[in-house]
């Protein structure tokens, strides 16, 4: 395994091996003939088969799909063609989005010898930009909150005794590990966020409709959104720019310029004017975090941006009627199937799906109406700001074990742990989390910035600022390389 020196002279040279490197540092290797796709690929796959066994991020490796990928993708290096952005990029998706002939499982039993005939949109785009896909990565049930008794639960690499998020926690594991340079996960009332949060890791969970669902497994369809998992934001960026567009097979979508990121290094804030509301952000929230989004704030108006108080209280309110609303849907997508196999789900799946057969029209409706009047209160906060910034959760990864993530269904988080994730799912808006160091424990902390919709561009140039500002240097669990 080859590393690359990073740093300039007279500064300390840090050796970042390849499994850790970004993009663009991986695509320089490919560019310099220091590396091939074939050669990187092959450690990936060295590396997997050594801490997966452990870890448990993967449900499928995808072992000769991907050695076949990265032949193809060396030879055309050396004629000196090359796909796109991703070109020999080693990267791993969850195990909702449909991969041509290898089984997408959703985390469940019953769809265990699903094997897709096509690749779902997001695959299909990786492809096209060259990427290399590793594998399917293992996810709680359903893409809820916990695990079929016949599926892995990965372990968060940070502490193997806490929670690695849901429902994208092989995303999560995967990439914070090395395991893969970049991840796709899901978000429908924070499974992107919680993941990129407890592995110390960027997530996008992007404005709804950005990026196509077609080929995805659904959990609640008018709250789901598919998104990247990196350790950097321009690796994010990068992808999310891969995976978006208008498609005709999601009618959901959304007609928007292609993304252009050309400005993300720009850390000029002048003119930016950010949202801070002090008892959302900051009510019932664990103090590390507080002072970590703090933070934020300072560096944010170093770079000349402006911090404008904004009045967002009572949302917690609001946050009950997610239940109702996504277990109705996921009842629905779940219809060919439970509950005549309700037998074939675990407990705390089985138990979500048999709270959707209780909700009635009635209830639905008013889960709809509390819906839309959080909506209303998030849209005239955002009246004057360009951008908010808030916690991603309200404390660091809790104890968890086998015995709770195979259920029954639990309460260890609470409904306010989803304060800053649920409303977003509600309206659709794009977020970024990005980590802010660790607690005393040694955990990952994390910060979300929320915008108004299609304005990821905006988000990834304040969070790439917040990034280089913070210094973070080889952020990633402390194991041998």
């Amino acid at each position: 395994m080859k590393t690359r020196d990073v740093g300039t002279a007279g500064k300390n040279v840090i050796k970042s091996p390849i499994h850790y490197q970004n993009i663009q540092e991986i695509t320089e290797l490919y560019l310099s003939a220091e590396e091939t796709p074939i050669s990187v690929v092959q450690h990936f796959l060295e590396r997997i088969e050594s801490f997966d066994p452990t870890y448990l991020s993967y449900a499928t490796v995808m072992t000769d799909h991907a050695l076949q990928q990265a032949e193809t993708l060396s030879k055309e290096l050396g004629e000196g063609k090359i796909r796109g952005p991703l070109h020999g990029i080693p990267v791993a998706v969850k195990d909702l989005c449909y991969t041509k002939g290898v089984r997408t499982m959703g985390g469940t039993a019953v769809l265990e010898e699903n094997i897709p005939d096509y690749d779902s949109t997001v695959v299909s785009r990786l492809k096209t930009a060259g990427a290399v896909i590793l594998g399917k990565l293992n996810l709680t049930e359903g893409a809820m909150g916990g695990y079929n008794p016949k599926r892995s639960v990965p372990k968060n690499p940070w502490d193997t005794d806490k929670w690695a998020g849901s429902s994208s926690s092989g995303s999560g594991v995967a990439t914070a590990l090395g395991l893969c340079t970049g991840s796709l996960g899901s978000d429908t009332g924070g499974s992107i966020r919680f993941p990129s949060s407890a592995c110390g890791l960027v997530g996008i969970k992007p404005t709804y409709g950005r990026v196509s669902r077609f080929g995805v497994l659904d959990l609640a369809q008018t709250l789901d959104h598919v998104g990247p998992m990196t350790r950097d934001v321009r690796d994010a960026a990068l992808i999310l720019a891969v995976i978006s567009g208008i498609d005709e097979n999601d009618l959901t979508t959304v007609p928007a310029m292609a993304l252009n990121f050309n400005d993300i290094e720009n850390m000029n804030l002048d003119g930016v004017t950010i949202g801070y509301s002090e008892n959302y952000s900051e009510e019932g929230v664990d103090g590390e975090i507080i002072k970590a989004t703090r933070n934020v704030l300072e560096i944010l108006q170093h770079h000349g941006a402006t911090v404008k108080n904004i009045e967002l209280d009572d949302i917690d309110s609001f946050l009950p009627a997610w239940k109702t609303l996504c277990t109705a849907e996921a009842l629905n997508a779940h219809s060919s199937f439970f509950p005549e196999r309700g037998l074939e789900y675990g407990l705390w799946f089985k138990g979500w799906l048999e709270h959707g057969l209780s909700v009635t029209s009635q209830e639905y409706i008013d889960a709809s109406r509390q819906r839309a009047l959080c909506n209303g209160k998030l849209r005239k906060s955002f009246v004057g700001i360009d951008a908010m910034v808030s916690p991603t959760v309200i404390r660091a990864p809790h104890y968890v074990d086998d015995s709770i993530s195979y259920g029954p269904m639990d309460d260890r988080r609470g409904t306010s742990f989803q304060r800053f994730t649920i409303p977003f799912d509600y309206n659709g808006y794009p977020t970024v989390s990005v980590p802010s160091g660790l607690n005393e424990e040694g955990l990952p902390l994390s910060i979300q910035m929320s915008g108004h919709p299609l304005s990821e561009p905006m988000l990834c140039r304040i969070a790439r600022t917040y990034e280089k500002s913070l210094g973070l240097t080889d952020f990633h669990p402390g194991l041998q390389s």
